[in-house]
């Protein structure tokens, strides 16, 4: 009786609803069940045919914060779907265990993959960080025995000195007499063009010369760069039709990049018949000569570097070296505002190290590498700003076999893993119920310096692929903030919104506007 009175209930209703309300029902019933799921599962929204994409679309101005609850409330990692037509899905993670089995103990199932190399290509072309297999590791030999070695650590150093005392320090009293407030993120970021210029190529753009000049290689190598992300935010069938027709992004995009191919390759053809012309680069140590030097005194061997490769392989240093420890300096000099007793704790050092020295009262001296290296309690508060605010914020592998995690997430092939190193520092099951401290204390054990796993710690990568300039970006940091904190407090103008910026690298959105203040007592 109950049975058959419910079927007359359900049979007046649907003949009472149009078929668009049963279409409309159907599809509110559908959400509601996909809803149900997600917030089961802790995960966010996977849209029915759009997938994760309107919640990212939707938390686009705070996608760290979002990313990062997203990875509270699940555990630590969770499943992602793209548009369906962009067939991307794939597991995002912030397990250390998970990224150590991805990139150590089964590093070649987890290459960089099609989809970040596609999307990179024009720009970086067959460069170090956008290839895999015999190619990266034909460059990373390359890379690590020319890094490394004690001719081009010597020319690194030197051209750190002679940046910091004849261009930045020069450029930053100028800054001091006109009064004025000014972006120490856009000094920062000409700073380390300059230097990794210097470093690959051999050319000083000149970027911070005193006037601060548009330099058109920098700034379509800027441009270029912030274009290539825009491949990342929307699917292929969008960007690859604007590349096609010369169209929008894609149009400027090309255009950047053959401003930043064509200097690399002037740049690579001046110096090959330079060693035509004289048989030699000895007067030179930068990267692309020392490279051009191994090709000609291993004529017999019949290695051959061909122009291409050098470009790719310079341009890509460029990109590595360019953003990261400027944008890390300029999170640096924020968070130091914010605790003036670790700014205390840093010129007290510096202070106990240059008191050892006989020109106590000379503002004109040059820090040399062995105090530098003695300063390591600003060493940790360089790791420490790095840990909460890391220069490249997110990563992303891509699985060729199927594969578990583990924590047992499995992975199919074709997937693409994607690691938010931004979030893992605001994990309190990675580092404690103070992770959202800034404490350089935590790298510190009986004043000395302590290590952590690479892979709790992705701030300069992990396993092979660990990046291979870590000492020369300590270095260079430890050499700028040195120099301008002995000479200057630097204030940071009131009322900013210093929030990150949406990109591959970490950048502040609005930049970060300081005024500099003369120190009485540069050395106590």
């Amino acid at each position: 009786m109950a049975m058959e009175m419910a079927r007359n209930i359900i049979e007046c209703v649907y003949a009472r609803m149009s078929f668009w309300d049963i279409v409309v029902a159907l599809s509110g019933l559908f959400i509601f069940s996909c809803i149900r799921e997600r917030l089961t599962n802790k995960g966010p929204m996977i849209w029915p045919v759009l997938g994760i994409t309107p919640s990212f679309f939707l938390h686009f101005n705070d996608i760290f914060g979002w990313a990062t609850r997203a990875l509270i409330n699940s555990g630590g990692t969770f499943p992602y779907e793209g548009m369906w037509m962009g067939k991307a899905f794939g597991v995002t993670t912030v397990d250390p265990p998970n990224i150590e089995h991805m990139l150590k103990r089964n590093f070649k199932n987890f290459p960089k993959g099609k989809y970040y190399r596609e999307r990179f290509y024009d720009l970086l072309g067959d460069g170090i960080f956008n290839v895999d297999g015999e190619m990266w590791k034909e460059q990373r030999r390359l890379a690590v025995s020319e890094m490394h070695s004690s001719r081009f650590v010597e020319h690194s150093v030197k051209t750190m000195q002679d940046l910091v005392h004849k261009k930045l320090l020069k450029l930053t009293e100028k800054l001091v007499e006109s009064g004025d407030s000014f972006d120490l993120q856009e000094v920062l970021l000409r700073f380390t063009f300059d230097n990794i210029c210097t470093a690959a190529f051999g050319v000083d753009p000149g970027c911070l010369a005193i006037n601060l000049p548009e330099v058109p290689f920098a700034k379509a190598f800027e441009e270029a760069t912030e274009l290539t992300l825009f491949r990342f935010l929307v699917p292929p069938f969008i960007w690859k039709p604007l590349k096609f027709f010369g169209l929008g992004n894609e149009k400027r995009l090309k255009e950047a990049i053959e401003i930043v191919h064509d200097f690399a390759e002037k740049t690579v053809a001046d110096q090959r018949n330079k060693l035509r012309k004289f048989g030699m680069l000895s007067d030179r140590s930068d990267l692309l000569s020392r490279l051009l030097e191994m090709e000609h005194n291993q004529q017999g061997k019949k290695q051959h570097f061909q122009d291409k490769f050098l470009r790719d392989f310079c341009v890509s240093f460029i990109l590595a070296g360019r953003d990261t420890t400027s944008v890390a300096l300029a999170w640096f000099f924020w968070l130091l505002h914010q605790h003036p007793d670790v700014e205390s704790r840093i010129l007290s050092e510096i202070n106990g190290i240059m008191g050892c020295r006989d020109c106590r009262n000379d503002y004109d001296v040059v820090l040399t590498v062995d105090e530098l290296n003695k300063m390591v309690y600003l060493q940790a508060a360089l790791s420490e700003s790095l840990r909460l605010y890391p220069s490249v914020p997110i990563e992303m592998k891509q699985v060729v076999e199927d594969d578990v995690f583990p924590d047992g997430t499995l992975l199919k092939k074709g997937s693409r893993v994607i690691y938010f190193i931004f979030s893992m520092a605001r994990m309190e099951s990675i580092w404690g119920k103070d992770c959202l401290e800034f404490k350089p204390e935590r790298w510190l054990k009986d004043g000395q310096l302590v290590s952590e796993s690479q892979f709790k710690y992705v701030v300069f990568n992990g396993g092979p692929r660990m990046c291979p300039g870590k000492k020369f970006a300590y270095m260079q940091m430890k050499m700028v903030a040195a120099s301008i904190l002995l000479r200057y407090s630097v204030n940071v103008v009131e009322g900013q919104d210093v929030v990150p910026k949406v990109t591959t690298t970490l950048y502040m959105k609005n930049g970060l506007m300081v005024t500099l203040k003369p120190r009485l007592v540069i050395i106590a």
